[in-house]
């Protein structure tokens, strides 16, 4: 049964607000939903937070908990996530439905996939115990991917990838490390780039998630084969066949030896061209475009965990630094049109002896 709200009840103890006039906003929306949903309004409790300006509370309702998203709409726009939420239900995947949306104030009410991310469950210390779990991740990957339309999602074209590219020269060597980006370093940083994109766009498009990983991927109590919930979904666009599944295997917080990656890659390869998906015939050639994806995303995230450090005060991010540095190395001494940018990180991590040309620290 719902707690009847009083002037008087100690509501809302959890959320945290810095903006008086929020509060009372979210107040009066959330009270607005005793009737419809029977919230229990002294149950709110924050849930979890990202490295976007969104956070999430937990309610108990007659039906269970629910989601509440907090999403400032000078900060956050909700369309996305109500669009694409939509065309993942429509191609079957768990994620969350929306039951009430403040549109004007950006507040909304979800269904609750549960507490557990797929990153909670995994066995870090033995990867095969986890094959299970990352074939339903492939499961429903495969399922947005088949359910893709062109001209619905925006597209992850050449300027979106390269806008994304200089969030490591911006951000990660320039304001984290002090590196001056000019003369040398510049042009080994657009000579690199522009493989990148060429290889990268090179590939068809499907739907993109554009952060599948195992902390977007949520676990149901009730069973192992229940669907993995999606969530997190909001930035979806029109992309690279390759992207998603190189997201979820080079992970922002987990890594995995290569024959584990390749195991589960090769898995994914094969019902993806069962179910008639544009990842062509050549294993090797895939792969090859997996590295140069994970690449492009590698540079990316590293440029937005210096970001979220030095502009957004959230230094927890930047612990997992070193993780992309390392995928960075390993796929740049793979390839030699890559190799000046290989040379280029190692000195800036001062992993060799500097010589040749200087970096120009600042």
């Amino acid at each position: 049964m719902s707690q009847a709200y009083t002037p008087d009840s100690p509501l809302f103890a959890a959320p945290v607000w810095s903006d008086a006039q929020r509060a009372l906003q979210f107040t009066h929306w959330l009270t607005s939903l005793i009737p419809t949903h029977g919230l229990q309004v002294n149950s709110v409790r924050s849930a979890s937070a990202d490295a976007s300006f969104r956070r999430y509370f937990r309610v108990d309702s007659p039906r269970g908990s629910l989601i509440i998203m907090d999403a400032p709409p000078d900060k956050e726009d909700c369309h996305p996530f109500v669009k694409v939420a939509q065309l993942m239900r429509d191609a079957q995947l768990q994620v969350p439905q929306v039951l009430a949306w403040d549109e004007a104030h950006g507040f909304m009410l979800l269904t609750d996939l549960g507490a557990q991310t797929m990153m909670q469950v995994i066995n870090p210390d033995n990867a095969d115990a986890n094959r299970g779990l990352y074939l339903q991740a492939v499961d429903a990957l495969i399922a947005w991917q088949i359910a893709s339309t062109p001209d619905v999602l925006p597209p992850y074209d050449e300027a979106l990838l390269r806008r994304e590219l200089e969030l490591f020269p911006d951000w990660y060597l320039a304001q984290h490390r002090g590196v001056a980006v000019e003369g040398e370093v510049r042009r080994t940083l657009d000579d690199a780039f522009a493989h990148i994109i060429k290889s990268n766009l090179a590939w068809p498009s499907v739907y993109v998630h554009r952060d599948f990983m195992p902390r977007n991927l949520m676990v149901s109590g009730e069973g192992p084969q229940k669907p993995l919930g999606v969530l997190d979904f909001q930035d979806a666009v029109y992309g690279p066949i390759t992207y998603d599944i190189a997201s979820l295997m080079r992970d922002a917080f987990l890594s995995w030896e290569e024959d584990f990656c390749l195991d589960i890659t090769i898995r994914y390869w094969e019902k993806a061209r069962k179910a008639g998906l544009p990842v062509g015939n050549d294993f090797g050639e895939f792969y090859r475009g997996v590295e140069w994806m994970g690449l492009q995303r590698h540079l990316k995230v590293a440029g937005i965990f210096a970001r979220l450090t030095l502009r957004d005060g959230k230094p927890q991010y930047l612990a997992d630094t070193p993780r992309f540095i390392n995928y960075i190395r390993a796929t740049c001494a793979r390839y030699r049109e890559l190799k000046p940018l290989l040379r280029l990180i190692e000195r800036v991590e001062g992993l060799e002896v500097a010589s040749g040309y200087a970096f120009g620290r600042v």
